[in-house]
């Protein structure tokens, strides 16, 4: 078994961010098994078909345009997750979608595939998440802790000090 948790996003648009800056609170706050795999994709696109190859579990985090308020945190999963995608915001998205399919067509398809799509407030060119999509991620990574237990991984929180 292996499992990656993948952040998406460009942290030079605001809450576009949210899925890099989730991985990086992920690592500060809790301990992975060596199976399992934090990384911050960032924007690129078809190279993370490399990262997903061979995985069990693929947890992917990022901003997902809606119509609801913003801040909402979206569960997604299996083949739903590259339909997500096709309503993009930026274009690394699509690079996601194309991944995905990819990985359809090549039979590397993960197991189980999961979303956590955060609405946006702001996609301007800034540093930094809104206020709304912090208090979000404050969400998304118990969730994201609780899917990897589920899985049966042994994901542990660091002792402060």
């Amino acid at each position: 078994m292996a499992a990656i948790v993948l952040g998406i996003g460009n942290l030079l648009l605001g809450d576009e961010g949210v899925g890099c800056k989730a991985v990086e609170e992920l690592l500060k706050r809790y301990d992975f098994p060596e199976d399992v795999e934090c990384v911050d994709g960032g924007t690129a696109g078809f190279e993370l078909l490399s990262l997903i190859e061979n995985r069990n579990q693929v947890i992917l985090i990022d901003a997902m345009q809606s119509e609801m308020k913003p801040g909402t945190v979206v569960r997604i999963e299996g083949e739903d997750v590259p339909k997500a995608f096709l309503s993009s915001l930026t274009p690394h998205q699509l690079g996601i979608s194309d991944v995905l399919a990819a990985a359809q067509l090549t039979d590397d398809f993960p197991e189980t595939l999961v979303l956590f799509g955060v609405v946006p407030k702001q996609l301007e060119v800034e540093i930094g998440l809104t206020e709304e999509i912090t208090a979000a991620m404050e969400k998304v990574l118990p969730a994201v802790v609780e899917e990897l237990v589920q899985f049966g991984y042994a994901v542990t929180a660091k002792k402060e000090g």
